[in-house]
């Protein structure tokens, strides 16, 4: 299927270059890295102020995502830093 799209002038050096690079005709590398974007998962949704993570309101933390959930071992609540941070202080002064 032909399609016509305009892309930057820079964008396409880049495109011919890869191809020319992996040894692929032009319309090749450009499907290439179409379907790897299309595989790829999809970036998490920014807040309102583009950082891509949002602020917790009650403790003004970032939340950043993860793909799992943290063992209550891992898991940074207020006690837990208190705990590191004493104990940090006491391997200083030890």
């Amino acid at each position: 299927m032909k399609t016509t799209v305009d892309l930057p002038d820079a964008l396409i050096r880049e495109i011919k270059l890869r191809a020319l690079y992996d040894g692929q005709k032009l319309k090749d590398a450009i499907a290439d890295l179409l379907r790897k974007g299309l595989e790829a998962p999809p970036a998490p949704p920014e807040d309102e102020d583009g950082r891509g993570f949002t602020i917790d309101p009650e403790t003004r933390l970032p939340l950043i995502p993860y793909a799992r959930r943290a063992r209550p071992s891992e898991e940074l609540t207020a006690d837990r830093i208190h705990e590191i941070l004493l104990q940090q202080e006491v391997d200083w002064y030890a």
